[in-house]
């Protein structure tokens, strides 16, 4: 098993965890944050989240917002600064990955945000906004099964939000949401670097 992939299917990384700083630029804040081995894009802010937190329109400024797969945070930290009013849940399978974004909140200053493993998220919580940057690397039945998971949980007027890379499957994952049951539509938004933003809407 990779770190890469140690990342995406281990509550517990093997790898050492070897923590440091990394110097980023969210929403305008140039901020220190912390990153480990074991845990997605270790060393940077990967080009996949940047392109969406450059393209996404702005999350609701009040309500729930979910961030699905939050790393080391980035998605969750900017959500909760550009929505100071609302609420951000965070949610990982790594237990290093919410260790991490609990520090990196602490270090930007943002208390609306909660990181927890996806069992621990209130099954009553419906969200006005979703961003992700998906695991597309778990496989597709294991993504499937996560979107599965959380797209149906928008709000009437929610939209989410998801960056995939265009060679990784963005128009064959657009495709296979549009033939879901859940009453939504999937649209491109945008395209930049190699990436497609896909937007998520209920249409019933």
């Amino acid at each position: 098993m990779t770190e890469q992939t140690d990342h995406y299917f281990s509550a517990e990384p093997a790898t050492p965890e070897e923590r440091r700083r990394i110097e980023v630029r969210l929403d305008g804040r140039d901020l220190r944050l912390w990153t480990a081995r074991g845990v997605y894009s270790p060393d940077r802010l990967d080009p996949g989240t940047a392109v969406l937190l450059a393209g996404a329109p702005d999350p609701s400024p009040t309500g729930n917002l979910l961030d699905i797969g939050c790393g080391w945070g980035p998605i969750s930290l900017t959500m909760a600064l550009r929505s100071p009013g609302a609420h951000v849940w965070g949610v990982d399978v790594n237990r290093r990955s919410l260790d991490l974004s609990r520090a990196n909140a602490a270090e930007a200053g943002v208390s609306n945000v909660t990181f927890s493993e996806p069992d621990d998220v209130p099954a009553d919580v419906r969200f006005d906004t979703i961003w992700s940057n998906p695991p597309i690397h778990v496989g597709k039945a294991a993504l499937h099964a996560l979107l599965e998971r959380w797209l149906p949980r928008l709000t009437d007027a929610g939209v989410a939000h998801l960056v995939v890379q265009k060679h990784l499957g963005s128009d064959s994952l657009q495709k296979w949401i549009n033939t879901q049951d859940w009453g939504m539509a999937c649209t491109r938004l945008s395209s930049a670097k190699a990436f497609r933003i896909l937007e998520v809407r209920r249409t019933t």
